[in-house]
């Protein structure tokens, strides 16, 4: 739906478009649309005309610097030093001579941000063979700093089998809360081509934003909106600041017989594995079956690796087997069936204790190559079904006895959500369950967000590895940590909504114009007025300290294509030759029009305008994207960093308007007989679909193609286009 949205505010033809206006939504697991996917950027982006070996000679020089990951920095004003968060939880103060002195570049796993000290700098310009960093690989491209610090956050920040897979020499996502790959997604900023040149694989091409907005815009345009999903209570205060949303609980449609046993906390994660692997042993032995939930790919691989060893047989679902998803998940019920599953939230398939019988004899006559439309096939399912329903009723029976299915976690998630889901899946519909999490002092949560606490009690009471925690004080830090993680969230997504904001507004704007552009049959008085508003802005500009006649006639040559005797302006004063100008030039725009036809007049207006008002939306978007980065450090100045961000936006926008009727005016009056043949420049809108990790707040600017590379101009010298005008007064503006 959001992608429908922008493509219909990128097409040219009225009849291309496919979404109705938005008048009520209703979303189906709204907890992982409104909330996990805020953060996620809707983008459509084309490309860019970019060389992608800067991003392999990144790569190699970043392999060869001294880089620090850490938890996260702090810098000690009062001691000038900055408090450094070891990854093993340790801290340690170092002042800023010793962080030069020590390391390259340093890369906080917490915030995501990533930067090089001065030394580290100095290097990477020597070893790349630059004077700086602030330079340029080529004239459609950032800077090199650009590229090092994406090649930074591609080693230390993104793991494969985590983060993405590797998968026929291409890099895909895993979705962080489904587990599932995305393919034909990419990250944004050069990040994506950046973990391609890590694992050495070749570079798609860079690509350039064309249209983008978030999910949290994109839903609250509709005027009503509702939602459903099982675990949306401990966000109830996000969707009622964000969206306006009361969470109404519903009871569950049977009593829930689900045992929820207090979680396991070790010092090792080698520790923890032990115990998960003994606790899948005790349940296998009686047959009881077991749902092991993991937070990545590269643990569940672990754990199969460990259960392997053991000689237990079991199923693994995670984005690289997912091929027989739905019959795995629908099996996970039988006797003594073992099952490790990466992020279980919105597997769409229930787990009936004793096994799904309707998916088994499926898998069956599938197996036998007997497909749903062949005569047969009912037939054949009927008597299948009658031969194995008594079977799969006494394992039912059996599978309750022994308490139905066990639900291991061996890991918190960051959102008590989605441990919530993955617990829902034992004691659905009135069924015996039963779930416990195991967690360690090395998991990530408790070691981003809050484990110095416990771990200096179990280092005080000398607790052995093997040793569990069991205790309402490790289940109130766990919650604790959870609850600071949705926080941290929750103010991130609040935050990129405040500067969204900024932009939603202005993107209405422009798309409320172009429907405009699309519906109306004829765009001429626009046009007029744009052409008498450009000559009202730019006359004047010829007629201040002394009049500059030659250069008055030299701008409508460029602007308007037309040729004037200068002896028609040189004895009007400026009112006189503004009338002047705007007679002959809609004089010449009837010429234009009786030469092309009115049809084909009306069609060039409304081509040439959209495609205008496209383009320069796209250098908008480039330079909103720079004029986020480092928008933070306005606070050190003593102002709100959101308020200098809106006026500079405002001033932004304000500029883009002013060029596109410019661009206009420009395109409109060299428009020649041959049109025909450039239609199809108009008309070609190369799309791609993007997906973003983290918030357009912490993404990296991109810059304008459009680069001056020759010799610096003076301000008050002769702009170089021709016009006579000085460069401040012309395409130096």
């Amino acid at each position: 739906f959001g992608f429908d949205y922008l493509r219909d505010n990128m097409v040219m033809d009225l009849d291309d478009c496919v979404q109705r206006s938005h008048y009520y939504a209703i979303v189906d697991e709204v907890d992982s649309i409104l909330i996990d996917e805020a953060r996620t950027p809707l983008i459509i982006s084309g490309p860019a005309e970019v060389s992608v070996e800067k991003y392999y000679l990144a790569d190699r020089v970043v392999r060869q610097l001294k880089t620090k990951l850490i938890i996260q920095s702090f810098y000690n004003q009062k001691e000038q030093t900055f408090m450094i968060k070891n990854i093993d939880g340790s801290e340690f103060a170092l002042s800023l001579q010793e962080l030069e002195e020590n390391f390259d570049a340093i890369v906080e796993e917490k915030t995501h941000h990533a930067y090089f000290t001065q030394k580290g700098e100095r290097r990477c310009e020597k070893l790349l063979g630059v004077k700086s960093l602030e330079e340029f690989p080529d004239k459609f491209s950032n800077p090199w700093l650009h590229y090092f610090t994406q090649s930074l956050r591609a080693h230390y920040l993104f793991k494969r089998d985590r983060d993405y897979v590797v998968k026929d020499k291409k890099v895909i996502i895993v979705d962080e809360f489904t587990g599932r790959l995305m393919p034909g997604r990419r990250w944004s900023d050069g990040l994506h081509q950046a973990i391609e040149a890590k694992e050495n694989l070749k570079i798609q091409e860079e690509t350039q934003t064309l249209a983008t907005i978030t999910l949290q815009n994109y839903f609250r345009m509709y005027k009503k909106l509702a939602g459903m999903t099982g675990t949306a209570y401990t966000e109830a205060a996000e969707f009622k600041h964000i969206y306006n949303l009361d969470v109404v609980v519903i009871p569950t449609n049977r009593p829930l017989r689900r045992t929820n046993y207090s979680d396991r906390i070790y010092k090792t994660k080698k520790a923890k594995f032990t115990a998960v692997l003994k606790e899948i042993e005790d349940c296998f032995r009686k047959k009881r079956p077991v749902l092991v939930g993991t937070t990545s790919i590269e643990d569940s691989e672990e754990l199969s690796f460990l259960l392997s060893r053991k000689g237990i047989p079991h199923n693994v679902l995670n984005a690289k087997y997912h091929e027989r998803e739905a019959f795995i998940v629908a099996q996970a019920g039988r006797l003594g069936q073992v099952t490790i599953a990466t992020n279980m939230a919105g597997r769409g398939t229930d787990i009936i204790l004793g096994g799904n019988i309707d998916y088994f004899i499926k898998d069956i006559l599938r197996k036998n190559n007997i497909l749903p439309e062949d005569p047969f096939y009912k037939q054949e399912y009927e008597r299948l079904y009658q031969k194995y329903k008594d079977k799969f009723e006494d394992e039912h029976k059996k599978v309750v006895e022994l308490g139905g299915l066990h639900v291991i976690g061996t890991q918190r998630h960051e959102a008590r959500r989605i441990d919530n889901q993955l617990r829902g899946r034992a004691g659905r519909q009135g069924d015996p369950g039963s779930s416990r999490f195991y967690v360690s002092l090395e998991d990530d949560l408790m070691r981003l967000f809050g484990s110095e606490r416990i771990y200096s009690l179990m280092e005080r009471f000398n607790f052995p590895e093997e040793q569990p925690l069991e205790h309402a004080l490790i289940s109130r830090s766990l919650e604790i940590a959870q609850k600071r993680v949705e926080n941290h969230n929750f103010e991130i997504r609040k935050q990129l909504l405040q500067y969204d904001d900024v932009m939603n507004k202005q993107r209405e704007i422009i798309y409320q114009q172009r429907r405009e552009i699309l519906e109306k049959e004829s765009l001429k008085e626009e046009i007029i007025q744009i052409i008498e508003e450009v000559i009202d802005k730019d006359v004047p500009l010829y007629f201040e300290e002394e009049r500059n006649i030659l250069g008055l006639a030299h701008w409508l040559k460029t602007k308007f294509d037309i040729e004037i005797d200068i002896s028609h302006l040189k004895d009007l004063d400026l009112e006189e030759a503004k009338k002047w100008i705007k007679r002959r030039v809609k004089e010449i725009y009837q010429d234009r029009e009786r030469e092309l036809g009115e049809k084909d007049m009306r069609q060039i207006e409304k081509m040439v305008f959209l495609w205008v008002l496209d383009s320069k939306w796209k250098e908008h978007l480039l330079i909103m994207d720079s004029l986020k980065e480092g928008m933070h450090l306005r606070g050190y100045a003593h102002t709100d960093p959101l308020v200098e961000y809106q006026k500079e936006s405002y001033l932004a926008y304000q500029e883009m308007l002013s060029s596109v009727k410019e661009a206009v005016v420009d395109s409109i009056s060299k428009t020649s007989v041959s049109w025909q043949k450039e239609k199809a420049v108009f008309l070609e809108v190369p799309q791609d679909y993007i997906h973003s990790s983290y918030s357009s707040l912490q993404r990296e600017p991109q810059t304008s193609s459009k680069k001056y590379t020759g010799k610096k101009i003076g301000r008050n010298e002769p702009c170089p286009c021709g016009s006579g005008k000085k460069y401040k007064k012309c395409c130096g503006r």
